[in-house]
């Protein structure tokens, strides 16, 4: 294997056979047409392609031409059916040529035609299967949300003419969100995310309160149990919540929180101050001792240090658990399930679970799941940057 003449078509077949698999998906999903790899011949034209890189980028480019054009004339790495239409068809056969000539030249990069070193190997081997993981993961998060999205855009009798078709009609124009406008009309969708809402920030806020001080006395102040105390925080999350189910709904039954907003903002914070307290700890311990010393001894109390002091340094690892505590109290779905029954108060995943009925059209489901996706998923991507740091705080002493 460490030749080149060996390592590149061996390598180029391979990738030339996941890009195959990986435009035949997205043109798919894309046109409505069948698109599927040719195994064999994405095989054969991947390991030419791989050869052609040994010779330079002119031969490259000169294979990945040639891969084009064998495609359109139906001998490619890729295939079609009959419902494909020729500006799908030109799309798709460029793509696949020219993402399979664009990775053989990354990763055929330090490959020569004669024997290889062990690095120079292991790092053409390293390449592919970093694209490949790139690819196959990158699959996994978005295959399933482009479908909740293309099927929220469809009608009912698209959906019952071919369930299967995730491309759109653009010439719907503003009714392909017909879906969400019913949603929010005849669903009450929007009293749904306002009860997320305010039930997230609160459980934030109650979090916060609890977990400050708790983490700030295990990090600064010492006292009998001390280390125990701090080893066993995450001793919850050993207990599955399925198994205090139970409990919880005979508890919130006999005392009248079921079915009660008060009783979903009490059991909230139950599930994530444990890990906020662990987070914050962790951060205390990072910041130095002298500064809140300096405060004592300037005649501050100790709740002033943490108010004047702490609390202010620690912005960083308070927006992070923040951000957290929020994401879990938005998408929590089981005690929600259990403990509310009136729909005026469900939140937003109980909501959509109400969805989920041979009742309900399909694209109003995925409508919904569209709705509570988003606004975690550009909370999270616009505060990625105070999470990681809040995350990773504390981790280095010194």
């Amino acid at each position: 294997m460490r030749r080149g003449y060996v390592t590149a078509p061996v390598l180029g077949a391979l990738w030339c056979f996941v890009i195959a698999v990986t435009v035949a998906v997205a043109m798919s999903f894309a046109t409505g047409a069948a698109f599927r790899p040719a195994i064999l011949l994405s095989l054969l034209l991947g390991a030419g392609l791989g050869v052609a890189a040994l010779h330079g980028a002119m031969a490259l480019w000169g294979a990945a031409v040639v891969m084009a054009a064998l495609g359109l004339a139906g001998f490619g790495p890729m295939v079609a059916d009959d419902g494909a239409g020729l500006v799908a068809l030109v799309a798709g056969h460029g793509a696949v040529a020219l993402f399979t000539a664009l990775g053989a030249r990354t990763i055929l990069e330090e490959i020569r035609p004669g024997a290889l070193t062990r690095h120079e190997f292991e790092e053409a081997v390293i390449r592919f299967l970093t694209g490949f993981g790139y690819i196959f993961f990158t699959a996994i998060v978005l295959i399933p949300f482009y479908v909740m999205v293309m099927t929220s855009l469809k009608n009912q009798a698209a959906l019952m003419a071919n369930p299967l078709d995730f491309s759109i009609d653009l010439s719907q124009g503003w009714g392909l969100f017909s879906s969400y406008v019913e949603l929010m009309r005849d669903y009450s969708f929007g009293s749904y995310l306002w009860t997320s809402f305010y039930v997230s920030v609160l459980t934030v806020l109650i979090t916060l309160a609890f977990a400050i001080p708790g983490a700030y006395a295990v990090a600064r102040l010492r006292f009998r149990g001390q280390a125990l105390f701090s080893r066993s925080i995450l001793l919850i999350y050993m207990v599955p919540m399925i198994v205090l189910a139970l409990p919880i709904y005979i508890a919130f039954s006999m005392t009248g929180l079921r079915n009660t907003i008060f009783g979903i903002v009490l059991i909230y914070p139950v599930t994530t101050i444990p890990v906020a307290l662990y987070m914050l700890q962790g951060y205390f311990r990072g910041l130095p001792a002298e500064v809140e010393e300096a405060g004592l001894m300037d005649g501050l109390s100790r709740l002033a240090v943490i108010w004047k002091i702490t609390l202010p340094l620690s912005l960083p690892a308070l927006a992070s658990v923040s951000l957290y505590v929020f994401m879990i109290a938005w998408n929590e779905f089981l005690l929600a399930f259990m403990l509310l029954d009136d729909p005026s108060k469900y939140t937003l995943t109980r909501g959509i679970a109400s969805l989920n009925s041979s009742e309900v059209p399909r694209q109003h489901l995925m409508a919904g799941s569209v709705i509570a996706t988003v606004p975690i998923m550009v909370l999270f991507l616009g505060l990625e940057r105070f999470m990681t740091k809040g995350l990773t705080a504390g981790s280095v002493k010194g």
